[in-house]
């Protein structure tokens, strides 16, 4: 009976490709807007993603999330250092400056300083030069798209962008600063171009404030359980204190409460979902319909309702395999072909998983509306006309 079913099912070309078509459409819109959606949130964290050696985030207790930043008082650094169980504690400071450059366009610019001995917090995917080059006087690290898009120099006589790289100069709050060498950084969700230098030389880079340490971040020492010197700190200092994981959630909880992006894209899955239902179920009822004397000759001969039911449960899930395989494929195709553009594409397992879910859906939908359609089929029919 299930050849028979994928006979009826394969020789009926149009309808096979109108319902193909159909659940390949929503899968690809569910896979798609989903990773636009997950890569996109992944980018609101992408400097804790980056900044990876510590276990700690040390912060004001109302910061919402990474850009949020609430300077601390510099004596919180040694409260900090002074916890048992912790390894190392290093300043970090995190704001925005505008780059002058040499033709005189101004850029705004996320700006990162980090521990002047240590230069733990550093860029660790250098594309030129060394992070150790930050020691040299004036020393500041581009992130490489920020070198070759905004901060890239146009050049009139020849009509195109000339890169940033390294020996190259820019002016940061009426201070020189010299390019000591370029780093590969997750993008981030402003696309602002990222720099990176000394901590003392950072706070130089920037209008002078009372309080200029942003955050503190540390490493527990082996053996010490994470959690528990987490609350240590927290109860001795009154900071705030997350996990590197747990501040990446505190921020993308931000972004999905206080923003329109997840019900625009929650709207854009929804529209695939409810289209592909649409196209897939009108299209196999019809198949269903044009195959219904098929169906009354085995009727006829007595094969049972459960049998057919099977028939149609076969089809379904043929073409939920067949369209999903081919609509996850496409919108996976496209991402990664995309993968070095400004489009913020991350596909996860339960994105697949999801969509899968939703196409399973659709087919069952689909296939619900056949089955009645057969299940009160007269065997007659086949004998009328």
């Amino acid at each position: 009976m299930i050849s028979i079913a994928l006979k009826m099912l394969f020789r009926d070309t149009g309808k096979y490709f109108g319902i193909i078509l159909g659940v390949a459409l929503a899968s690809m819109v569910i896979v798609w807007q989903g990773s636009i959606f997950v890569g996109l949130m992944s980018r609101t964290f992408a400097v804790i993603t980056d900044i990876a050696q510590p276990d700690i985030w040390v912060m004001d207790s109302k910061v919402q999330f990474i850009d949020d930043a609430k300077p601390l008082q510099d004596t919180a650094l040694s409260r900090v250092r002074g916890v048992e169980g912790v390894a190392w504690a290093m300043p970090l400071y995190k704001g925005n400056t505008r780059a002058r450059q040499e033709d005189g366009t101004i850029v705004n610019c996320n700006l990162f300083g980090i521990d002047d001995a240590t230069l733990i917090g550093g860029p660790s995917r250098m594309v030129d030069g060394r992070l150790e080059d930050l020691w040299r006087a004036d020393g500041v690290i581009v992130d490489r798209v920020g070198a070759e898009s905004r901060l890239a120099r146009f050049d009139p006589e020849t009509k195109t962008s000339i890169p940033l790289k390294v020996g190259d100069t820019l002016e940061l709050n009426d201070r020189r600063a010299v390019v000591v060498g370029i780093t590969e950084t997750t993008r981030s969700f402003q696309s602002q171009p990222t720099i990176y230098t000394t901590y003392s030389r950072a706070v130089q880079f920037v209008p002078r404030e009372r309080k200029m340490l942003t955050y503190i971040i540390a490493k527990a020492a082996e053996g010490v359980d994470v959690p528990k010197l987490a609350e240590t700190i927290e109860d001795r200092s009154g900071l705030a204190v997350y996990s590197g994981r747990e501040f990446s959630w505190k921020t993308v909880m931000y972004f999905v409460q206080n923003t329109g992006i997840p019900i625009n894209f929650g709207i854009a899955v929804a529209l695939g979902f409810i289209i592909g239902t649409i196209i897939t179920g009108f299209m196999f009822y019809s198949f269903t319909v044009d195959n219904l004397r098929y169906f009354g000759t085995l009727k006829a001969m007595g094969t049972s309702n459960g049998k057919l039911m099977v028939m149609i449960l076969v089809q379904a899930v043929v073409i939920a395999l067949i369209g999903f395989g081919l609509g996850s494929g496409l919108a996976a195709y496209m991402g990664f072909n995309a993968r070095n553009s400004p489009l913020a594409f991350r596909l996860l397992w339960q994105t697949l998983f999801l969509a899968g879910c939703a196409v399973a859906v659709i087919s069952a939908l689909s296939a619900m509306l056949s089955l009645i359609k057969v299940i009160r089929l007269e065997p007659a029919i086949v004998f009328k006309g």
